[in-house]
Formats: C-alpha cells, sequence, structure tokens
C-alpha cells in the first residue's frame, strides 16, 4: 500500500452540486481537482443517466464549476473562453458569458453575455433566470448608459491607491474590501436580454430562493453599519413586486423557502433562552399577514453538514422544497443526515441517516441523489438507499494507507457525553511508544466525525496517533450542549484535556511526553489557550486563531456581531471579561514551542491575531514561528491554492516531527 503524502490531495476527485434534469432523465454534477501546475482548481461537468446508472463526462474545459438546466433540458454554465470576454475581464470589466450544451453532447455554444459577473444562474422558469452579483458603489454607475457613455465613463475613472471605509464590515473574508460594495439580486430575461435590478444599490443579499412564481430572498438596506439578522422578503416575478415579511435585526433566521403561492417555510428562532446561538425551530409564514406560525421545533443545524473535512470542494442545495415536503440536510449527532419535513404536519423523518456526511443533494419524485462522505472514504454520489453511484475515489482508497478513526464515548466531570476518535500511526506495533497529534474543529459549532480528513491521514501515515472529539459547544447536540456562550477556554478545555486523559489510558503506547496540539480558528483559539495553561504538550500549531478578543472584536468582519454573541459582552460592557477569555493575557505562562499559520487576506481571523501571540511568545523566550500565506484566506486549509496547501502542511508536519521524534 502506498503512504497518503502531504500532495496526495492533488489526486482527489472533489464530487458536488448534484441536480436532475428537467425530466428527471439525467443528473447532472460537477467533478473538481487541484492541479499544481496552475495553483488553483479545474472543474467539469459529469451527467448521471437515471436508468442505466451511466456517468460520462458532459464539459472538458476545467470551467465547468457550476451549471443549471434550461427548461428545454439543455444546460448552461458560465465560462470565460471567448477572446472578448477574456479581455474584458483581464480590463476588470463586469461580465459574464454563459455557454450552452445538450446532455446528448456536442460543443459548448456560447448562448448570451450578462454585464454583471457571478458564479451562476437558477432557472425560474419562462427562460427567465435568477442570480445575484456584487454592486460597486465605488465604481462608475453604467446602468443605462451606451457603449460610447460606459467607456467614456471607464477612461475618466481613476481606481484610487488606497482603501477608504466608511461602513462595518469593511473587509469580509474571501471577498476582500467590501466598505461600498453590495450583493444585489437580479432577473435576467433569456428571451429579450434584459437585465432587472430586483434590489437597490444599498440593499445587501445573503441569499434567495424561487418557488411558485416568487422569489423569496434575505438580506436589508444599510448604510453605515450592516445589519445582524438579515430581513425576509417575498419578490412576485410576474407582477415586480416586493413585499417585506420580516425587518432586519428582528428574528434569528436561517434556511427561507416559497411553499406555495402564499406561503413560506423559514427556520427561526426568538432566542429567548440561548440568545444567538440558539438552534431555529420550523415556522411557516403567510406572506400577506406575515404571521409566523410553529410548524415544529428542532435542535440541530438545518440546511448544511458542520461535519468538518479538508477534503471538499464545491457546494449545492441544502434544503429544496418538493411536493409536500421540505428536504434538509442538518448535523445530527457527529454525522451530517439528509431528512424530511411534512408541510402540513410538520413530522420530521429520515431520508437517509447513516454514520459520515451527506453534503448536497436534489430531489425528482421520489427519487434522491445526494453527495457526501461515508465509510471514511473520499466524497461520491449517492442515491437514497445508500448505493454509491459514482466510484472517481476507489483505486486511491484501494491502493493508499486509508486509517479507519476508532470511536470513543466517555462521561466527562460536568456530566455531558463527549465523543471522540484515534486513529493509530500506519504500520502500528504494539508495545512501541508513538507520539500523537490532537486536532481541534473549528466552529465552535461544528462537528468532527468518522469522514475522511486528508491532514489526519497524512499524520497518521507519517507514524503519529491521532485524535479528535466534539467538546461542549460541537454542532450536533442540541442546545444544552452546544451553548458555551461567555464560556470559552473553560468547559470546553476540561472536556479535551479529560479526553486526552482517556486517550492516553486506552492507548498506552503513546509516549505522553510526545505530544502534540494543533487546530484551526476556534480551533486555533483553543490551541493558544492550551498553551498559556497547561505543558503538557511538546509542540503546537496554532492556525488562524483568535487570541484577543478586544482586537478580535474591532478588526475582524465578523467581530462587531460574533464577539457579543460568543462572549456575551464587548469591550464597552466588560473589557476585563475579554481579556480574562483572550489567551494572549497567558502568554507569559507559555512554554510550549509554537508554531503559527495565518494568511493575510483572512479577514475572519485577522493576521494581528497570530502576529500578537508570536511576538508575546518570543518577548518571553518560547520558541515559535510564524508562517504568514500571501494572498490566501481563513480557508486556506479547505480551498487555499493547491501549493499554499502544500506548503502549509509541510510547515506543521515538519514541526511536530522535529519536536516529537526526537
Amino acid at each position: 500500500m502506498k503512504k497518503i503524502e502531504v500532495d496526495s490531495f492533488l489526486q482527489y476527485k472533489f464530487v458536488s452540486n448534484p441536480g436532475f434534469s428537467p425530466d428527471g432523465k439525467y443528473v447532472a454534477f460537477v467533478v473538481q481537482h487541484a492541479c499544481k501546475a496552475t495553483n488553483g482548481y479545474k472543474g467539469d461537468i459529469y451527467l448521471l443517466e437515471t436508468e442505466s446508472g451511466e456517468v460520462r463526462r458532459l464539459t472538458s474545459g476545467g470551467d465547468g464549476k457550476s451549471y443549471c438546466w434550461t427548461d428545454d433540458g439543455d444546460i448552461l454554465f458560465p465560462a470565460a473562453r471567448c477572446p472578448e470576454v477574456k479581455k474584458s475581464l483581464e480590463k476588470g470589466e463586469n461580465v459574464t458569458a454563459f455557454y450552452r450544451i445538450s446532455p446528448e453532447g456536442g460543443e459548448a455554444q456560447l448562448a448570451f453575455k450578462l454585464p454583471v459577473r457571478t458564479n451562476g444562474l437558477t432557472n425560474i422558469g419562462g427562460g427567465l433566470y435568477m442570480l445575484t452579483s456584487v454592486y460597486d458603489n465605488n465604481y462608475p454607475q453604467l446602468e443605462g448608459l451606451s457603449d460610447s457613455e460606459k467607456e467614456k465613463a471607464l477612461q475618466n475613472y481613476v481606481k484610487p491607491a488606497y482603501d477608504v471605509f466608511e461602513e462595518l464590515p469593511f473587509w469580509g473574508n474571501g471577498r476582500g474590501i467590501i466598505s461600498g460594495k453590495r450583493t444585489r439580486l437580479y432577473v435576467y430575461n433569456s428571451t429579450n436580454g434584459k437585465l432587472d435590478a430586483v434590489t437597490g444599490n444599498l440593499f445587501d443579499v445573503d441569499m434567495a430562493s424561487y418557488g411558485f412564481g416568487k422569489i423569496v430572498y434575505k438580506g436589508g438596506e444599510f448604510e453605515g453599519l450592516r445589519y445582524t439578522k438579515a430581513g425576509i422578503y417575498v419578490y412576485d416575478v410576474a407582477k415586480k413586486r416586493t413585499t417585506c415579511v420580516l425587518k432586519p435585526d428582528k428574528m434569528k433566521t436561517g434556511v427561507a423557502a416559497v411553499i406555495d403561492e402564499n406561503t413560506l417555510i423559514v427556520a427561526a428562532t426568538d432566542g429567548k433562552q440561548y440568545g444567538s446561538e440558539q438552534y431555529c425551530d420550523f415556522y411557516t409564514v403567510d406572506i400577506k399577514s406575515k404571521k409566523f406560525t410553529k410548524l415544529a421545533d428542532y435542535e440541530a443545524s438545518i440546511g448544511a453538514s458542520s461535519v468538518g473535512s479538508d477534503s471538499r470542494i464545491g457546494g449545492g442545495r441544502g434544503f429544496k422544497v418538493s411536493g409536500d415536503k421540505a428536504y434538509f440536510v442538518t448535523t445530527v449527532g457527529d454525522s451530517g443526515y439528509l431528512r424530511a419535513i411534512d408541510l402540513k404536519t410538520g413530522e420530521i423523518s429520515d431520508v437517509y441517516a447513516e454514520e459520515g456526511s451527506v453534503d448536497n443533494f436534489d430531489v425528482y419524485g421520489d427519487k434522491v441523489i445526494f453527495a457526501g462522505l461515508f465509510g471514511n472514504k473520499l466524497g461520491e454520489l449517492y442515491c437514497a438507499g445508500g448505493n454509491q453511484l459514482t466510484h472517481f475515489n476507489d483505486e486511491f482508497t484501494a491502493t493508499h494507507d486509508v486509517v479507519t478513526p476508532e470511536m470513543h464515548v466517555f462521561t466527562a466531570s460536568d456530566g455531558f457525553e463527549i465523543h471522540g476518535w484515534a486513529m493509530k500511526p500506519v504500520g502500528y506495533i504494539p508495545g512501541k511508544k508513538y507520539p500523537a497529534i490532537i486536532n481541534i474543529h473549528g466552529g465552535p459549532r461544528t462537528a468532527f466525525g468518522n469522514v475522511y480528513f486528508h491532514e489526519m491521514q497524512v499524520w497518521a501515515n507519517a507514524g503519529y496517533f491521532v485524535f479528535f472529539a466534539n467538546p461542549r459547544g460541537s454542532d450536533g447536540r442540541g442546545n444544552e450542549f452546544g451553548y458555551i456562550t461567555g464560556k470559552y477556554g473553560t468547559v470546553e478545555y476540561e472536556n479535551l484535556m479529560e479526553f486526552m486523559d482517556e486517550m492516553l489510558k486506552k492507548y498506552p503506547d503513546v509516549d505522553e511526553k510526545r505530544l502534540g496540539v494543533t487546530g484551526g480558528s476556534y480551533g486555533g483559539f483553543m490551541t493558544n489557550w492550551i498553551i498559556g495553561h497547561t505543558d503538557r504538550f511538546a509542540a503546537a500549531a496554532s492556525q488562524r486563531s483568535i487570541a484577543n478578543w478586544i482586537a478580535f472584536e474591532h478588526t475582524t468582519d465578523i467581530g462587531f456581531f460574533f464577539t457579543p454573541n460568543q462572549m456575551g459582552t464587548t469591550t464597552r460592557e466588560d473589557y476585563e471579561k475579554l481579556w480574562w477569555h483572550s489567551p494572549l493575557k497567558y502568554a507569559d505562562k507559555v512554554k510550549t514551542p509554537t508554531l503559527f499559520i495565518h494568511s493575510d487576506q483572512d479577514y475572519r481571523c485577522w493576521m494581528v491575531e497570530g502576529l500578537s501571540m508570536f511576538t508575546a511568545l518570543k518577548m518571553h523566550g518560547v520558541e515559535s514561528r510564524l508562517c504568514l500565506f500571501k494572498g490566501e484566506n481563513h480557508e486556506l486549509s479547505r480551498s487555499g491554492r493547491p501549493r499554499s496547501r502544500i506548503r502549509r502542511l509541510e510547515e506543521i508536519t515538519s514541526w511536530m516531527d522535529s519536536h516529537l521524534k526526537k
């Protein structure tokens, strides 16, 4: 068997976004892979014939990363294939070209070009398509101008050699400087080529979905300070009229969809018991009266799987109304399930509830197809019965040393049941002593599960025991378990330390003097916290971390609302509490050699967090190193450029080797 190496992810095929054709004959989906040569990701559209099960490739240009079906059963996808579009993009102009291709094959033909940049379309019938695009209020306004007038306006525009911040948030992770920018909702008529803006230039759209002649979308209009809870709006496509169902900052909401001409289904909560961290329940909403009626109580995430993995690329549906049910992905326990709620009775049933993770899906009549991670394998397509429909990664799994995690459950001192896993080193010999690494997930409202995780497979193949767990604050276990507002560094720290104690008892071949700890985002916070509160670890790697809640509140894209949500207070209300929960406060207690991984465009946990902790450790004589990745953001480990991902994992593994394999 072959070893799983740092760069083995270059061999992975990432399967996502299944979607049935209008007649149910085909399922289109996207397959992507990392390309080291171009330092990016290439993708193509594939088809599954639902009757025969045959899988075939439809596009081959490496630019088929999103698509939508047309009414007549063709596929539209965005690509920059013609010289004119490429030239416009090089100039920085806003344009997106869409190509049409038949599922029967043949060459893709240019269908139309839009004067905006967008990642894809949603077919809303009758030759109409819904889309969103970023609208820059700082840029020359070109709508309604002739081509000559547009050219003149652009020639007179001089891009400033500086950035202006007039709004909060002023930047967004993966989006850059966003002050003055809004995500707008549009409807495109492919028959007459007309593009209509549904929302104004100061309205920011968070999500949108279509049904029964109406678009329901979430967001709000703002200047200066952005809302923290989106409003809900309904746009009647035929009448071109918008109704506000819920104003911004009134209620925490999640997914929203149209279930008939007069009604929505919305995930929402009043937050009376657990504040902004309270899980959403299901409500129906009358569009005319704006009345919310509870359909069902629910204590889990709705619309997405939060089971962590660094072996996914691509998106897809997490929620869909079909017939008399709404189907949704949800994290339950340590897995991502697919469930359905009856729109009349509120009864919730499992569609697929097995260990692993349903990531995205589609429904056509009684047929259900989903992409996911199961059986400790890389992602593939499956049907509702659990049968695997694609086999892009079978050869890799069959020829490499894939380690199966062993699950452990114990009751912590706080009375809560804690779930965790252990991976033995490849070639494990009983009686021989081995180093170990504990990996801490981000969030904190996410979860680990028994799914394929590249970096942990690399460490197990490199001769480490690998441990990971879901402490208090993790997703999938209800409100009480997940609520740690104002408790960071306390209950979940004790859970993790007790989990390590349990693992050392279960695996006596672990050398307790050669333990390493790592984690990213919230896991980076916990790594920073741990090294300031115990010396049991011989090495640490803190990634995209939080070090100082006071700085975090005032410098990151989510800090102004995430800090009060997670800490229960603000700098102005109780700076002493924020400082008490800040790992930087305890940096003078650190003795653990620590590597810091950060990115200069990580606006979720800005680089000041890593720099602060690194500086403090250096000032106190602690061996430390900081690697600042240029042009990367908070998603470095999951969807960063391939060369950066390789270097990051090399840095972490080398750091652990140098301190734990002496």
